[in-house]
């Protein structure tokens, strides 16, 4: 054999080898049902480890070119060959290393329930419900909006005057201080999480999460390769000096938190631990994304001061939306940040989408001006309280020492816990949805079992009794 690969090319040795062998494939050297040499003497003839023909053996395997027969070697696949030298791509292969890594396949299963499925209770999903979407208020400042309006591109960082409107909003509801430009409007708060993950980090790099999270959830964070390490969340939220060793034994490069009505546990990082989370990442020069979607949603009295609030160094990244505060299908949210960054990441976005859609900008805008956007604040804060304690209730009428809760004094979610070790996570899950309600297992949020999220927000009140009813019957089922 002549040919060898060459060892000083950038590709590596085994994708070089598979190529080759390829080619020889598809010009009929290797006709279907033939065998190829064994991988001992192809290492021979390549001078090559046998561990690198082997890899390249795989290479051609997963494509669906060829397949292994034990006590025979490796063949050339008849199956892809229609019509003869047409071949049928390996779907199934494509699938299974596309760049992305999948959902949990309960959250899959979530998605595919609630999708199809519309008499389920749906306490499962972080968005508001639609008794609680201020529909007049969007209607009213909606009027009119078409007009003269230009309809080509929007600017890709986002409508010039959003971007002046949630500068203004962070000031006066956040203490923030922001300009326009330093702002990227992007599709919701988790195409937020991705263009700085895809624009800002590179395999390799770790970044601390905090366990359960929203983040926990993400495949983004497996899918290019990034060392996640997890901070447990507590009843006071995370301990400040687990940052310290982990970063002491991985470098970490970025902290992602939700330090305001956490989700999904509720909880509130207290200003002390805010003020140390900002001097231990300002010594070592550690990037915060701040996840903030909640704040505004204090049943009581105002939270602690945001992350970026407290941020002199330009530490933090700061992310919001109106998700959780107007509707989540306006799929409008930002980014706040230094100039460089949001240039970065505005170029990232524009390879990815050129931008947000214009009409829900342009209704966003009118919204955070709005006289009335205040008051439907307060009356939202109102009404979640409500639907909380209906929340609260029933489940204590149902299921009175069969399940813990941690109170949350704002935003949208319960973290609960059924004390039985005997439930498995998988079938309460499957039994709560063929008693017709839904609910976000613990497993999605977090590392521990036995634990799971009803997203009170998200069920219209008068569902809240029926639906923890139908909960309950599921899980005394397991018990």
């Amino acid at each position: 054999m002549e040919w060898k690969p060459n060892k000083l090319n950038k590709l590596p040795l085994y994708k070089q080898i598979a190529n080759y062998l390829e080619s020889r494939i598809i010009n009929g050297e290797f006709p279907p049902g033939s065998r190829l040499p064994s991988e001992r003497e192809l290492a021979h003839q390549l001078d090559v480890n046998r561990s690198t023909v082997n890899a390249a053996f795989e290479e051609l395997r997963s494509t669906g070119l060829v397949k292994r027969i034990v006590g025979y070697g490796t063949v050339v696949n008849k199956k892809v060959w229609k019509n003869g030298h047409s071949r049928v791509p390996n779907w199934d292969q494509y699938v299974k290393e596309g760049f992305d890594q999948p959902n949990n396949p309960l959250n899959q299963q979530i998605y595919r329930y609630i999708g199809s499925d519309d008499r389920l209770i749906n306490f499962a999903i972080g968005e508001l419900s639609a008794d609680l979407w201020p529909t007049k208020l969007i209607q009213s400042v909606s009027e009119s909006l078409l007009g003269s309006k230009p309809l080509g591109y929007e600017n890709v960082q986002g409508n010039p005057q959003l971007r002046e409107a949630i500068s203004d909003h962070l000031k006066q509801y956040r203490q923030i201080e922001s300009t326009p430009s330093s702002i990227l409007v992007t599709s919701g708060a988790q195409q937020a999480i991705h263009l700085i993950i895809r624009g800002l980090l590179h395999p390799g790099d770790s970044v601390a999460i905090e366990d359960p999270s929203y983040a926990y959830s993400l495949p983004i964070f497996h899918s290019k390769g990034l060392n996640t390490h997890l901070l447990p969340v507590h009843e006071n939220g995370i301990d400040p000096e687990q940052i310290i060793a982990i970063h002491k034994k991985h470098r970490l490069k970025m902290l992602f938190l939700n330090p305001t009505y956490h989700n999904p546990t509720g909880v509130s990082l207290d200003l002390d631990k805010r003020k140390k989370v900002m001097d231990i990442c300002t010594k070592y020069g550690i990037a915060i994304v701040e996840d903030d979607p909640y704040s505004l949603l204090g049943y009581h009295q105002p939270p602690a001061p945001t992350l970026k609030s407290m941020d002199q160094e330009g530490l933090v990244l700061y992310v919001s939306s109106l998700s959780k505060i107007v509707a989540s299908g306006l799929r409008i949210g930002w980014i706040l940040g230094p100039q460089n960054v949001i240039n970065r990441l505005t170029d990232v976005k524009q390879q990815m989408d050129f931008g947000q859609p214009n009409l829900p900008q342009w209704i966003a805008a009118n919204l955070l001006r709005s006289e009335h956007f205040n008051e439907h604040i307060e009356n939202l804060k109102i009404e979640l309280k409500k639907k909380r304690d209906l929340t609260i209730q029933a489940l204590q009428k149902e299921l009175n020492g069969n399940i813990r809760f941690f109170l949350p004094n704002g935003g949208i979610h319960l973290w609960c816990q059924y004390n039985s070790d005997q439930v498995d996570e998988t079938l309460l899950f499957q039994q709560a949805v063929k008693n017709g309600m839904v609910f976000a297992p613990g497993s999605i949020l977090g590392s521990h079992r036995r634990y799971l999220r009803l997203t009170y927000g998200r069920v219209n009140t008068d569902s809240i009794t029926e639906g923890i009813h139908r909960f309950a019957k599921a899980l005394k089922a397991l018990i």
